[in-house]
């Protein structure tokens, strides 16, 4: 059995590696251990290790049975599309969730626990139960978002500090567009990812990428020293719904009156976290926030329909009433 000591780790790693170019054997071996140090310094592994860990990758019996062939100098997967992440859990890895979830147990009271426990339930319900007439949960994700591979080397990146090259072209765009980005958070909205940081190519201090197919592609410049946040995002986010704050946007006081009971749903789940409810009884089916005007705020309160009413601010109220009047256009006949 290959050597258990950052196991799973060195797994992603040549995973990684041979999804993305050819390796010679030394080559892949420098890259390991480079990898391991950054994360554990003045560790690594052997030869021997390397070699065992191949096997573990070729075994179809109790390995992941990777495309890799045997008796070739260039390591590389013969299939592009594979990933052992596609694959189920190796024993050891299964004990080791099993360990994880056991040890979770113990802070079972503690608020932060929740969020860990609803996260393992997820994976083994995926890992475990591949007949869907069995599936016991059934959560709210996009199948078809691809964003979510981004995420791991993007957070790397924020934790190492790292500055990119980054390369992005817009759905409605005809070429693409390269900049200096120094990426500071990752957020996440309606089921999609987004890196924010500074474009230092255009001066912009709270650029945002989504993780979609629109991010073709970055890569590291380590020439250059990366530039700390002046942001504080736990505020940034607060004062709006959503993730894209137009230029120039000023906070404003929004007043929203529910009907048919609506004002319950809002309150149990409100897109706008600092909500304020009114004293007075007979504005009982009224809430206030202060928030930018954007265009996730105006889809938000769409999805309510006719449930909802904005009082003020007087633009934000044109904003619908300009919005109904396109929705009627779509059904006047």
């Amino acid at each position: 059995m290959a050597n258990s000591t950052h196991a799973h780790l060195r797994y992603n790693i040549l995973d990684r590696c041979f999804r993305q170019k050819s390796y010679g054997f030394d080559k892949l071996l420098e890259v390991v251990n480079e990898e391991i140090a950054e994360l554990y310094p003045g560790e690594g592994i052997a030869t021997r290790t390397l070699r065992e860990d191949l096997k573990v990758f070729r075994n179809k019996e109790t390995g992941f049975g990777a495309p890799l062939p045997e008796k070739i100098r260039v390591l590389k997967y013969t299939d592009p599309n594979f990933s052992i992440a596609l694959r189920p859990l190796l024993e050891y890895e299964q004990y080791l969730m099993n360990a994880a979830q056991q040890l979770l147990n113990r802070f079972e009271n503690h608020p932060k626990y929740n969020k860990l426990a609803e996260a393992l339930i997820k994976f083994q319900d995926e890992e475990e139960l591949e007949n869907e007439a069995s599936r016991i949960l059934l959560y709210d994700h996009n199948e078809e978002y691809k964003g979510i591979k981004h995420i791991k080397p993007l957070y790397f990146s924020i934790r190492k500090k790292q500055v990119l090259k980054v390369t992005v072209q817009g759905f409605k765009d005809t070429e693409s567009k390269t900049f200096e980005f120094h990426p500071h958070i990752l957020k996440q909205y309606n089921r999609r990812w987004f890196v924010f940081g500074l474009n230092n190519t255009e001066e912009i201090q709270e650029w945002s990428i989504p993780l979609d197919d629109r991010l073709l592609g970055y890569e590291e410049l380590k020439e250059i020293d990366y530039i700390e946040a002046t942001t504080n995002w736990e505020n940034f986010f607060r004062t709006m719904v959503g993730v894209v704050k137009p230029k120039d946007a000023e906070i404003e006081k929004v007043v929203l009156r529910f009907y048919n009971g609506r004002e319950k749903y809002f309150k149990s789940k409100p897109f706008q976290p600092d909500f304020e409810e009114f004293f007075e009884e007979e504005k009982q089916d009224q809430v206030w926030f202060e928030t930018i005007i954007n265009k996730e705020l105006v889809q938000q309160l769409l999805s309510y329909g006719q449930d909802v009413e904005v009082l003020e601010p007087e633009r934000l109220k044109l904003q619908l009433k300009e919005q109904a009047a396109a929705l009627q256009q779509f059904y006047s006949s």
